[in-house]
């Protein structure tokens, strides 16, 4: 098992780095209430990462990847999500304020993480894969979640320290607005494309 989950490693740092909705969101509640935010919000993504392994342990997450109509559920809910919190951030700096609260960000990272059927292709196409023959599935798949989760924290408490650290010079002064409809815009931007996808 060691080996098949050091071969997975370099799997679950690609996914970490590459730019996503999860990184959005992260830079968007770093923006609004700083390091804690984000970190509520990685927090949250994480709780869904895990939660897709476990679900692709179960099978349901290849009902997800499978299907065509229940995978256009999933992912026109996680458009509609992405698609609202931009338009949020596109509307008033205060509505990004507001965004900003740990509870707030836990509880947007868990629902972009939950709605976002990409997540159930991965799990589907990739963890199999690094399953042991004969080895359990659920320790295996939640084993690969965690070293994804680990990663994660990592990768996004450092950009969210970078963007904290940017905060004060972009937010008080005169890009104040020009961050909020970027960050917006982005989003907005990362629903539609999800709208849109083919699987």
């Amino acid at each position: 098992m060691l080996r098949t989950l050091l071969a997975f490693v370099p799997v679950a740092v690609l996914v970490t780095i590459t730019p996503g909705p999860a990184t959005a969101m992260v830079v968007r509640s770093a923006a609004a209430g700083g390091r804690r935010s984000a970190l509520a919000c990685t927090a949250g993504n994480s709780l869904g990462v895990l939660a897709w392994g476990a679900l692709a342990a179960a099978g349901l997450a290849a009902a997800v990847a499978t299907s065509v109509t229940v995978f256009t559920v999933v992912k026109l809910a996680g458009a509609v999500v992405l698609i609202v919190l931009g338009v949020r951030s596109l509307r008033h700096r205060s509505r990004l304020a507001t965004a900003g609260s740990g509870g707030r960000a836990f509880r947007d990272g868990l629902v972009t993480s939950v709605s976002n059927p990409k997540l159930a292709v991965f799990y589907v196409a990739l963890f199999p894969q690094f399953v042991p023959a004969g080895s359990p599935v659920l320790p295996s798949a939640m084993l690969m979640a965690a070293t994804i989760v680990a990663f994660d924290l990592v990768w996004y408490s450092m950009l969210a320290y970078g963007v904290t650290r940017a905060r004060r010079a972009f937010l008080e002064g005169p890009w104040a607005r020009r961050v909020e409809r970027l960050t917006g815009a982005v989003l907005v931007g990362l629903g539609v494309r999800l709208a849109l996808e083919r699987r």
